[in-house]
């Protein structure tokens, strides 16, 4: 099982906004921070914004912050919301041509296995993964 660098990208920019909860962050540091790419990690605020997980700020002075608390933010429902299409293998997918998919004995033990990896992810909540901003390299406020 592998995750997206979507969801992986998900994840570093709502650590790091919990991170900063005193201000808003933008993009342009957040990659810089991470070393990624500011395309993609616009593409994922657009759609944590959307999900109500981020509020932007718009203009000059503008950015993004939490929408929600982070111990109200469960990393299962933050991975639902962003990888709506979590098929482990392609009879969960719509476009399944498997010809033994109606017999097959596959499919319930990794439906139990998705399952579980889910229930454990909703075990944590975002302010499980709040880092000090010194744990991101830059130095306290003078």
């Amino acid at each position: 099982m592998r995750l997206t660098s979507f969801f992986d990208y998900t994840l570093r920019l709502l650590m790091y906004a919990a991170t900063h909860s005193d201000r808003l962050i933008t993009i342009e540091e957040t990659a810089g921070v991470y070393g990624i790419s500011r395309t993609h990690l616009m593409k994922v605020a657009n759609q944590l914004t959307r999900a109500g997980y981020l509020k932007a700020v718009r203009g000059r002075s503008g950015g993004l912050a939490l929408a929600k608390r982070p111990n109200r933010i469960k990393l299962g429902d933050v991975l639902c919301a962003t990888e709506p299409d979590f098929a482990l293998v392609e009879c969960f997918s719509a476009n399944n041509h498997c010809p033994i998919s109606s017999s097959c004995r596959l499919r319930a033990p990794l439906r139990e296995a998705l399952a579980a990896f889910t229930a454990t992810l909703d075990r944590y909540t975002l302010a499980d993964l709040i880092l000090s901003p010194k744990d991101f390299g830059i130095p306290p406020a003078a």
